[in-house]
C-alpha cells in the first residue's frame, strides 16, 4: 500500500484478448497521465488449468513488479527476477515458478527467425521485439548485463 492506502499493483484478468501470455505485468501512464502498475492475467488460457498454473504465473508477475517496484532494477528475467524465484521455489512445494510456462497454447507459425551476431543462434519469433539480446552471450560475454553487441537481428522466416 502507498501512503494514500493504494494498492501499489492492481490485479486484474484480461478481458479475454490474452490468448499468448499467460500473464503480464505492466507500468507507466493511461492515457489520462496516470500512473498504472498492473498483473493482468490470461483468463482463456489459465482458467482451464489447475489451480497451481494461476498461482505459479501470479507470483511470476509479481516477482516482476517487486523488481520493478521495490529493488528499482531495469530487468526482465534477470539475476533480481531469478534469486527470488530461487528462494520462492526452495520455501514451499505447492507450485514451481519459471521464467517460460510450458501452457498448452494454440501455435502458429514463427513470422521471424532472430540470429545472434555473436554466437549465430537462431530462435523463431511470432514478432519482432527490438532491444532483445542472447542471454547467453550477455551473460558469457558482458557479465549478465544487455550488450548491444549480442541484440539479435530479426530476418522474416520461410513461408
Amino acid at each position: 500500500m502507498d501512503v494514500d492506502g493504494a494498492a501499489l499493483v492492481a490485479v486484474r484478468w484480461s478481458d479475454g484478448r490474452m490468448r499468448r501470455s499467460a500473464g503480464l505485468y505492466r507500468y507507466g501512464r493511461d492515457r489520462n497521465g496516470r500512473l498504472i502498475s498492473e498483473i493482468v492475467l490470461s483468463r482463456p488460457l489459465l482458467e482451464p488449468l489447475p489451480q497451481e498454473a494461476t498461482t505459479s504465473t501470479l507470483c511470476h508477475e509479481m516477482i516482476h513488479a517487486w523488481v520493478h517496484r521495490v529493488v528499482r532494477a531495469d530487468e526482465v528475467h534477470g539475476p533480481h527476477f531469478r534469486a527470488r524465484m530461487a528462494a520462492i521455489n526452495a520455501a514451499q512445494q505447492q507450485f514451481v515458478v519459471s521464467v517460460r510456462h510450458r501452457f498448452p497454447v494454440p501455435s502458429e507459425p514463427a513470422r521471424w527467425l532472430a540470429r545472434c551476431p555473436s554466437c549465430g543462434l537462431q530462435s523463431p519469433y511470432r514478432r519482432r521485439r527490438p532491444g532483445v539480446a542472447c542471454r547467453a552471450c550477455c551473460e558469457r560475454l558482458h557479465g549478465g548485463r544487455w550488450h548491444a553487441s549480442c541484440q539479435l537481428v530479426f530476418e522474416p522466416a520461410a513461408a
